[in-house]
C-alpha cells in the first residue's frame, strides 16, 4: 500500500509547508516541497523500472524496433519532468517561468516524436495504391 505512504508523506509535508509559509519562511517551504517531491520520485523508481522492463520485453517479443520504445519512454519522461519542474516554479510563485518550462517540454516532445510520425506516414503512403 505504497499510495498510503506517499499520500501521507504529501499531506504531512503540505501541513508543514503551510505552517512555514505563514511564518514567512518561503524559501524553507519551497525547499521542503522540493525534497518531498524528490523523495516521492525515489519511492517510485523501482516501479518505473519494472514498467520499463515489461514494456521492453513486450516490444522485443513483438519484434518492435527498440528505437520506438525508447523514444516513447523519453517522451513520457520529458512530460513528467516538465510537469514537475513547472509545478515547482508555480509553488515558488513564478507562473511565467512555469509556462516556459511547459513550452520547452512540449517542443522537446514534438522533436522526439518526429521520427515516429515520419514512420507512420511512410507506412500509410506504402499502403496507398
Amino acid at each position: 500500500m505504497e499510495i498510503f505512504q506517499i499520500v501521507g508523506l504529501g499531506l504531512t509535508a503540505t501541513l508543514i509547508i503551510v505552517v512555514i509559509r505563514q511564518a514567512h519562511a518561503l524559501e524553507t517551504a519551497l525547499l521542503i516541497s522540493l525534497v518531498v517531491g524528490a523523495v516521492i520520485f525515489l519511492l517510485l523508481v523501482d516501479r518505473i523500472g519494472a514498467v520499463i522492463r515489461v514494456l521492453t520485453d513486450l516490444s522485443d517479443r513483438a519484434g518492435i524496433n527498440r528505437f520506438y520504445l525508447t523514444t516513447v519512454l523519453k517522451i513520457i519522461g520529458i512530460a513528467y519532468v516538465g510537469e514537475f519542474g513547472a509545478q515547482v516554479c508555480r509553488d515558488a510563485g513564478e507562473n511565467a517561468v512555469a509556462s516556459k518550462v511547459e513550452l520547452a517540454a512540449k517542443v522537446l516532445i514534438m522533436v522526439l516524436a518526429i521520427p515516429i510520425i515520419v514512420a507512420i506516414l511512410e507506412s500509410i503512403v506504402k499502403l496507398l495504391p
